[in-house]
């Protein structure tokens, strides 16, 4: 690693590791086709698995196989082997497979807690297995607010080959086998470096992630600004419009955003709203005009041209390089 990337990722480090989090891996599921189960996550389920939280955030490591999470809204998230489905505020979904089946719920088949060792669920109709392990953790820091919306509600972490996929992989592995004799659940920090290490690749990408981004949420001049723009990427703001919301004239807030995030204010309008559209493309069946007026844009020729400035490919080239093979189907888009 050069000099310069290491003194423009380390501040992104070192606030990660300040992370304040609680936690374990709470289950690994063998589900086979077809399959899906319902009421998962969400409140109930918080409190339940630590008392006196409204929500957690929960992790879904895809060791073989593909699934998909799908929230309140309808729309789903596919993970496949070696992805991660992260959840970072718990909210209640429904989990499946590739074939389509009426969902049952996971409280017909996982026991309730508390539990002297990790369970293993076995579910479906027998046909191709998608294993799962699952994981929650608690954290009252501000990155998992979903005020601040600094995440979509769902998301997929793809490790690329390297160190981090074989740090990974080996934890999972260390994981599976702790459990496979029945061994009482006695760790309690791989759930949280596990975690650690699926945001530092995610916020990676980020805007203004590798100087100082994760402060500029703890900012009190910028920290209203950075919730509005999260909050309604869609909204056509203005430096005056986000000075309104923060309580400071527009030169101090551009100011700040230049001093914390290195960039102007609404240049950060237009790469979050980059950022957001490229979660939606990568992780759900969101249409390109969907996500087009989800980021702002009043056609989806504009954001096409936007996002082909942004990212040098169309919306559509750049989904379809990063489409699994069994979501293209689901489409019908394969050749």
């Amino acid at each position: 690693m050069s000099e310069g990337h290491q003194q423009r990722v380390e501040p992104l480090n070192q606030a990660l590791e300040r992370l304040r989090l609680k936690g374990s891996i709470f289950l690994r599921a063998e589900y086979s086709e077809r399959w899906a189960l319902s009421d998962q996550g969400g409140p109930m389920f918080a409190a339940m698995m630590h008392p006196g939280a409204e929500r957690l955030v929960l992790f879904h490591v895809v060791t073989s196989g593909s699934c998909w999470v799908s929230l309140p809204d309808g729309e789903r998230t596919w993970g496949s082997a070696g992805e991660v489905i992260v959840l970072p505020y718990g909210d209640q979904f429904v989990m499946g497979g590739v074939e389509p089946v009426e969902p049952a719920s996971i409280l017909s088949v996982v026991p309730m807690p508390p539990w002297t060792e990790m369970p293993t669920v076995r579910f479906g109709e027998g046909g191709a297995r998608t294993d799962i392990v699952c994981g929650c953790l608690y954290s009252e820091d501000p990155l998992f607010d979903p005020d601040l919306r600094v995440f979509p509600p769902a998301f997929v972490v793809r490790p690329s080959p390297g160190p981090a996929r074989n740090w990974f992989d080996a934890s999972i592995t260390y994981a599976l086998d702790e459990t496979s004799s029945h061994s009482p659940i006695r760790w309690t920090k791989l759930p949280e470096l596990l975690l650690i290490e699926l945001l530092r690749l995610h916020l990676a990408n980020a805007p203004a992630s590798q100087g100082g981004w994760l402060a500029g949420l703890r900012d009190p001049v910028l920290a209203p600004a950075m919730k509005a723009i999260h909050t309604a990427p869609e909204r056509k703001w203005t430096v005056a419009d986000l000075a309104a919301e923060a309580l400071v004239s527009r030169s101090l807030l551009d100011a700040r955003f230049r001093d914390v995030l290195g960039l102007p204010p609404m240049r950060y309008v237009n790469e979050w709203r980059m950022r957001v559209a490229q979660d939606l493309l990568a992780n759900t069946e969101a249409t390109a005009g969907t996500i087009a007026r989800r980021v702002g844009y009043e056609s989806e020729e504009a954001f096409s041209r936007a996002f082909k400035r942004a990212r040098g490919q169309s919306p559509s080239l750049w989904r379809a390089e990063r489409l699994p093979a069994h979501a293209k189907r689901a489409r019908g888009t394969d050749s």
